[in-house]
């Protein structure tokens, strides 16, 4: 009998053969059909999905400044924007950034490269997908997650900046979430730079020319979107950001402990 070599990270399980589950832990969660086990089986999920919360905060409390890099897993190395990713990658960590991405391949591995090679903190937040990528080999500290949830909330809670280079629906998601929770102030401000204008100038001339002119958005809200081909300038916009403020310019509101999440500490 031929045995398959298949392998899933299922969060720090890794499942290979006939031991790899037809459906995600996401998929289970958020099924809606089906008997009636889920009444008496999500109670349960909660320890579970408080495990991951409880892992993510706990490996990444001493952290420090990051800045999270999003970008499509499908893009080839020999890609002028693989290319790109690495170098921001490289130039993030020495300027003392510890340099986070989902930990996938593409964008994801040639900016933990750069910061590999630099020799900085080199941060990869995995996902539990049908199809299996694992964390990528340049990652230095990573983590596997079951929820999109969880994982989205480390991202948010310990970045002080995001760049988003060209992707897909998952780079769209975590772009947008990003801009909700600042629009939204339940993040603190923190910078978001657009990395490929011939990639992102049509999106931001569609919503400037829609939902900012159909009034769905405010003038501020546009503004937030910050597009470049210049690497030295993202990465000079992520260190301005986050020079300490005077006392004048600090905010009435006690800030939290990290710096980041605004409510619900």
């Amino acid at each position: 009998m031929t045995r398959s070599f298949e392998r899933r990270h299922t969060g720090p399980v890794v499942r290979s053969g006939d031991q790899v589950l037809p459906t995600t832990t996401d998929q289970r969660l958020l099924a809606s059909r089906g008997p009636s086990d889920w009444v008496h089986t999500d109670p349960w999920r909660v320890l579970r999905i408080q495990s991951e919360f409880v892992e993510g905060f706990g490996t990444l409390a001493e952290l420090g400044p990051a800045v999270s890099v999003f970008g499509s897993a499908r893009t080839p190395a020999d890609h002028p924007m693989y290319a790109a990713a690495q170098t921001l990658g490289r130039r993030l960590s020495e300027a003392n950034f510890a340099v986070m991405t989902g930990g996938g391949p593409g964008i994801m591995e040639a900016a933990n490269k750069g910061a590999w090679e630099a020799g900085g903190v080199s941060v990869g937040l995995g996902i539990e997908l049908p199809f299996e990528t694992g964390i990528n080999s340049y990652v230095t500290l990573g983590i596997n997650f079951r929820y999109f949830f969880a994982r989205k909330t480390m991202f948010l809670k310990y970045s002080q900046g995001f760049v988003v280079l060209p992707g897909g629906y998952g780079t769209f998601d975590e772009l947008f979430e990003a801009l909700t929770l600042v629009q939204t102030r339940k993040v603190v401000d923190f910078p978001v730079v657009l990395f490929g204008s011939s990639y992102w100038q049509g999106l931001k001339d569609w919503i400037t020319e829609h939902s900012l002119a159909e009034g769905y958005i405010s003038e501020a809200d546009v503004k937030r979107l910050i597009i470049t081909d210049d690497i030295d300038e993202a990465v000079d916009l992520m260190v301005s950001a986050n020079r300490p403020s005077s006392a004048a310019d600090l905010p009435t509101d006690p800030a939290p402990a990290n710096g980041r999440i605004a409510d619900g500490q």
